[in-house]
């Protein structure tokens, strides 16, 4: 038995899960969400809690499970809590501001480069040095700040660049750093 599928998910109070055949609809205070999931799997509301069960062991619904589980686990939190990511903007003359809807980052081009925000993801600049994605679902945030980090990923020399904020960039000696 999966060890992450068998978990029940506890809705917390003020989410609704509603559940028509193999489409889940979790609607909170953030917003709502919705998803198509495998017909295989069972998804089954018991008072406050959610379970994900399958109908037999074969690989592809043993597969299909935990995938399932993680999946509404995190539509619930979404709309609960929500997700954020945190990205913070190192080097000399590099910085980042938010205009209307836009994400202007001044990163060492001879441009600035210029973001759109996305349905479902909002973004905030509390400093120059630090972007803040969020939103409620958990695959448009990691996305959109995918995006943003691959505009000027770190370099490992002086560690200049847009990293996430949990993130450790391995370091590297240059050429007068060696002894003789």
């Amino acid at each position: 038995m999966s060890r992450i599928g068998r978990l029940p998910i506890a809705i917390p109070a003020g989410v609704d899960v509603k559940i028509d055949g193999s489409t889940v609809t979790v609607q909170g205070p953030k917003g709502t969400l919705s998803r198509q999931f495998n017909p295989n799997m069972r998804i089954e509301k018991e008072g406050e809690t959610v379970t994900v069960s399958r109908p037999n062991d074969l690989q592809q619904n043993r597969a299909l499970h935990g995938l399932s589980r993680s999946l509404l686990f995190n539509m619930v939190h979404g709309v609960s809590q929500g997700f954020t990511k945190e990205l913070e903007v190192n080097g000399v003359g590099y910085r980042a501001l938010k205009q209307g809807n836009q994400l202007v980052l001044n990163i060492g081009y001879s441009h600035q480069v210029i973001m759109e925000e996305k349905d479902g993801v909002t973004v905030s600049v509390p400093a120059p040095n630090k972007i803040i994605v969020a939103g409620v679902d958990k695959q448009k945030v990691g996305q959109f700040a995918a995006e943003v980090r691959e505009k000027r990923p770190p370099e490992p020399y002086l560690g200049k660049g847009i990293k996430y904020a949990n993130e450790v960039i391995r370091r590297k000696e240059g050429k007068t750093g060696k002894g003789k």
